[in-house]
């Protein structure tokens, strides 16, 4: 029996750590994590995976790619399955704004699975409709080239970053995207508005803020940790992708997953 496709993604880490899934935010792909991997890597069996049309992911795994179909709900489930391929029944989950959402729509849908949570420079609604509809028929277009002048001001907390080699290689991410993937993606946060249902998510979850954040500003971190019940709201001075501090990051990630006690009820079994 054929297997379905899978995102592409790249595990690292001891093999008998306790699973972490790292979810990027639209436009880049897993690199996006770059900075914290070195710390991470050392506490947790660490999944990355890219979106569909992004990195490694063809925009062939999109379950429905006509425009307007895809939602946020088909594109956890294509996270859902990459835990399922590696045998993992729980995991701790943390995403940068697609990627947060992603994981907010599992902690809803999918309650026994996600043993913590940690929503990064996301939101519970990214705005209306429309805006997104009308930036996926812009790239369906014109491509993600198109993006390339303005996405320095909405991902950087400073201009200067995009010159750094880091940034360049984000932007690079950006410039490489399918355009069928990336309109899903628009497609998908044009639909998403998670605020009536936050009070369902159980698992213990960290919001990030970023204080120099121009794409989603701390108004939304506020409202993700005022509606979440059991949630804990850090700012960091960094922008949309949380690049600029990525220490800082890494000390909120490392304290907020849950200590050995919890780790341990996390079973594993092998794929297949």
């Amino acid at each position: 029996m054929p297997t379905s496709p899978l995102l592409h993604h790249r595990v690292v880490g001891p093999v008998d750590a306790p699973p972490l899934i790292l979810g990027p935010s639209l436009g880049t792909s897993g690199a996006v994590w770059e900075p914290q991997m070195s710390f991470l890597v050392r506490r947790f069996r660490v999944l990355r995976f890219d979106l569909p049309g992004h990195g490694g992911s063809t925009s062939d795994i999109l379950p429905a790619p006509e425009p307007g179909r895809t939602t946020i709900g088909d594109l956890a489930s294509l996270v859902l399955a990459l835990a399922d391929q590696h045998g993992w029944d729980r995991f701790h989950y943390a995403g940068i704004s697609l990627g947060g959402a992603l994981g907010a729509q599992l902690a809803i849908s999918h309650p026994g699975r996600v043993a913590s949570l940690a929503l990064v420079c996301s939101s519970a609604h990214f705005g209306a409709a429309e805006p997104w509809y009308q930036r996926a028929e812009m790239v369906r277009d014109k491509g993600t080239a198109a993006l390339l002048e303005t996405s320095p001001s909405r991902w950087f907390g400073s201009a200067g970053f995009a010159d750094t080699p880091f940034g360049r290689r984000l932007l690079g991410n950006l410039a490489d995207t399918d355009p069928v993937g990336y309109a899903a993606c628009c497609d998908a946060l044009a639909g998403y508005d998670l605020r009536p249902q936050l009070p369902v998510i159980s698992a213990p979850t960290l919001v990030v803020g970023g204080t120099i954040d121009a794409a989603t500003p701390l108004e939304h971190a506020q409202e993700l940790a005022e509606g979440i019940p059991d949630t804990v709201l850090k700012t960091i001075a960094c922008g949309h992708l949380a690049v600029e501090r990525p220490r800082d990051l890494q000390e909120a990630l490392i304290a907020h997953v849950p200590a050995a006690e919890g780790e341990n009820r996390i079973r594993i079994h092998p794929p297949g």
